[in-house]
């Protein structure tokens, strides 16, 4: 009952709030708009502001409907593969149409109170021809690996080329191409971002040099619980780089993965999916979408998954479920609401120890302590509702609500120290129980005016949150005999489990309560077609409430005021190139998982600091082929670190700089790519007493990293694909002591079309069967790269 009444009180702030906005912002219009039939049958047709990106055709013709608030008839066959070089500016009805539909071959015709959109007669072509940029025709969107457009980076409709930061976007096509099962999956291709060992029971990703857990959002919402997510309802994945408070505040620290859910809508869908492989993986999916009728939509997502590994003893199985409803009850109103239950029960794999500053020589399957004590498993319940109207006045009121409790276990015993030759490894043990209830409230409202020559997209909004964690760790004894050797490295000795409770050695025993309200604003202003820029600011108020239960039995309380600005400048010499330039902040007030391995203190719930300096270059070469590169500087302050396993510590700060190139989209109209080069480097900017100097080497952050997906169809029904990724070496933590070694890696996929129903492909990893390293979380948890795998997937669509 009191998270229903923090809601409602939530909503009551939240509608407060922008009925005092909107009073504001109808004070400031002297006149109100006349609506679009009184427009048309004026002898001067009213003008509105429109912002629809690039693209196809039949996209951008029901974005066109509904900023305009038409009835649009729109055939999605006669519209098949056709472009648009999208809309920007203010236009009336009938000439915003008619730029839309510039070299498709047809025209609008108005009937009453709709447009319908006819063929161009033959007989009626100017027999003088305006040579238009050219642009390829494909005959469907399949395999387009560039997308054009975002809501995630400014909460608004707007082109990646107009976001003053780098973005990759993993889409549809490319998940299904690549079969993407997880989030490491993802980021593969995309540069800048690596990937970190998470302790064998979460995903852990390196955004810039900063290795992070928490940065997982869905559909802008924070995904606050440290898990291993499956893609099966996902639609595409979008990976910012660089800090972002602004938007997201607490975890738009180093970068932030969001990945946004398929939803209910009126394209029917019945897909299924059966695949097998290697280590005798095997999996299932189902999407199946069904039109009610005109005001009603459904979905389902499911998957089920059960595969063991090529390490010795290790398994997974999996289970998720996601129905979601869409409404519109009116062409202005739009409602979605969507649950999931999804559970992951796994071997937790801490993969190998060190020797002599190298991973230690020993088989790529050799397991390291207990897999049949070492489980990961996690519970998670959410339900989700988003609900969109636009107002005549030209207002959009957006609100989006989640609601989630997670309920995860792991234990582990793990290699803890380097190989030694005179005793072998040492090993150790701990188990950790987290129990969390979170409540996100988002409500934003959104409006588009002028100001003589300048133009204006505003963007306000506040966020709730509560987050109630309770978090308990537990540190396994040996009893003396902790020690295995490299010829026989499972331990079958019995451990005993407990909290520890002593002077300097006390373990996690806690609850803490998270209380966040925010505040934003944000407006992106075009002064002329070629410049344009964004500016933005945050306001969080974060209350944590921490007590320890075991040890001193602490009882910190913390309330930081944080305020996250963020400003960027957009030149265009010409629609396609943007240049930009970008400073932002963002803070990471310390909660949460954050607080399970640390002994707290009121340093420690001081926020991290992630401060961004930003220039790059984004060029669509084509709708469908996008060019980015981007410069950066990326300083944080107040560091956590690891260095040994279960054991982390405080840093002053460090600095990463780096250059970022990508390309995405469509050489040809059968052939896609998508990658990207990165050179990074980073060093701590002060001592860690007792643990590294000023200047030591920044871990997990490799000088070079290059990477490319590239798919060519030979015909419409068979295709290959070809990947390589090369990471340089790196250190495995702050002592830089231990190193991973370079690699290159090669991956394959072929692709049938076998009927119209029934499609397959092969996907293989490391095609050549190469040794390297995939990852670690410190200098004796590194993670073996997967020999060959190869993987056959049978898609059925009714």
């Amino acid at each position: 009952m009191r998270y229903h009444n923090m809601i409602i009180n939530g909503l009551t702030r939240s509608f407060y709030f922008f009925a005092v906005l909107i009073s504001l912002s109808l004070t400031a219009v002297l006149l109100p708009k006349p609506s679009f039939a009184e427009a048309l049958n004026s002898a001067k047709p009213a003008l509105r502001t429109f912002n629809i990106p690039a693209g196809f055709l039949y996209e951008a013709l029901i974005q066109f409907s509904q900023q305009a608030g038409i009835k649009l008839a729109i055939d999605p066959v006669k519209l098949q593969g056709k472009v648009t070089f999208g809309l920007s500016g203010d236009f009336d009805i009938k000439s915003a149409l008619d730029q839309l539909l510039i070299g498709s071959g047809l025209q609008v015709m108005k009937q009453d109170d709709s447009y319908t959109l006819t063929e161009v007669p033959a007989s009626s072509v100017d027999p003088i021809v305006t040579t238009l940029p050219s642009i390829q025709i494909t005959a469907s969107n399949t395999n387009r690996y560039a997308a054009v457009s975002t809501t995630t980076a400014t909460k608004t409709n707007t082109l990646l080329r107009d976001v003053p930061q780098s973005i990759s976007v993993i889409t549809n096509e490319l998940i299904k191409d690549q079969s993407i099962r997880s989030i490491a999956d993802a980021v593969r291709y995309v540069p800048g971002v690596g990937v970190s060992q998470g302790e064998g029971n979460r995903d852990a990703l390196v955004f810039r040099g900063n290795r992070s857990t928490g940065d997982f959002f869905t559909d802008g919402i924070r995904d606050d619980v440290e898990y291993y997510r499956d893609l099966y309802n996902i639609e595409r994945v979008e990976v910012l780089k660089g800090a972002n408070g602004m938007i997201f505040g607490r975890g738009g620290s180093g970068g932030v993965v969001n990945r946004v859910t398929k939803q209910a809508n009126w394209d029917p869908v019945r897909e299924f999916s059966f695949q097998g492989g290697s280590f005798n993986q095997k999996r299932m999916t189902a999407d199946v979408g069904h039109v009610i009728n005109d005001v009603a939509a459904v979905r389902l997502n499911a998957v089920y998954e059960d595969a063991g590994s090529f390490r010795d003893g290790v398994s997974m199985e999996r289970l998720g479920i996601s129905p979601t409803v869409t409404l519109k009850p009116t062409h202005r109103t739009r409602i979605i609401a969507n649950m999931e239950r999804y559970h992951d029960d796994r071997t937790a794999d801490r993969g190998i120890p060190s020797f002599n500053g190298r991973p230690v020589d020993v088989s790529r399957s050799q397991f390291f302590g207990d897999p049949r004590r070492n489980n990961a498993n996690i519970n998670v319940l959410s339900f989700n509702s988003f609900i969109e109207h636009k107002f005549d006045s030209g207002f959009t009121l957006q609100n989006r609500t989640n609601y989630a409790t997670y309920d995860k276990f792991y234990q582990n015993i793990f290699a803890n120290l380097p190989f030694s030759p005179g005793l072998g490894v040492q090993l150790g043990a701990y188990n950790n129980a987290t129990d969390r209830e979170n409540v996100f409230n988002q409500t934003n409202l959104l409006y588009s005016l002028n100001t003589g020559s300048v133009s204006h997209t505003l963007m306000a909004g506040i966020e709730i949150a509560r987050q109630e964690t309770h978090n308990k760790r537990q540190t396994g004894d040996f009893h003396g005999n902790s020690f295995v050797s490299l010829s026989n490295s499972i331990t079958n000795i019995p451990i005993t489990f407990s909290t520890r409770d002593t002077i300097g050695s006390v373990d996690a025993y806690n609850r803490s309560l998270v209380n966040v309200t925010s505040l934003y604003i944000q407006d992106q202003i075009q002064f002329i077609p070629q410049l344009q820029a964004i500016v933005g600011v945050r306001y969080d108020m974060f209350e944590v409430d921490f007590q320890q239960k075991n040890g001193p039995k602490d009882h910190l309380k913390t309330n930081d005021d944080l305020i996250a600005p963020r400003f960027g400048l957009i030149y265009k010499p010409i629609e396609p190139v943007s240049f930009y330039a970008s400073y932002s902040q963002a803070y990471v007030p310390r909660a949460g998982d954050q607080l399970s391995s640390i002994t707290v203190t009121t340093a420690v719930l001081k926020p991290e600091k992630f401060t961004t300096l930003e220039a790059g270059i984004k060029w669509d070469i084509r709708p469908d082929l996008a060019l980015t590169g981007a410069v950066y500087q990326l300083d944080r302050t107040n560091v956590i670190n690891s260095v040994v396993a279960g054991q982390t510590f405080l840093s002053k700060g460090q600095r990463t700089e780096g250059v970022e190139v990508s390309l995405a989209g469509q050489l040809t109209s059968n052939w896609n790519v998508m990658g990207g080069y990165a050179y990074q480097v980073g060093e701590i900017t002060s001592d860690i007493k007792d643990i590294a100097k000023k200047g030591t080497k920044v871990a997990e952050l490799p000088r070079h990293t290059f990477s490319v997906w590239s798919r060519y169809d030979f015909t419409p029904r068979l295709g290959a694909a070809f990947g390589v990724i090369h990471r340089d070496n790196m250190f495995t933590s702050l002592t830089n002591t231990v190193i991973l070694p370079d690699f290159t890696r090669v991956d394959a996929a072929l692709f049938a079309q076998f009927t119209k129903s029934f499609r397959g492909q092969l996907n293989i990893e490391n095609l050549f069967n190469t040794k390297y390293f995939a990852s670690a979380n410190n200098d004796n948890n590194i993670a073996p790269g997967s020999p060959i795998a190869v993987r056959a997937t049978l898609i059925a669509n009714f």
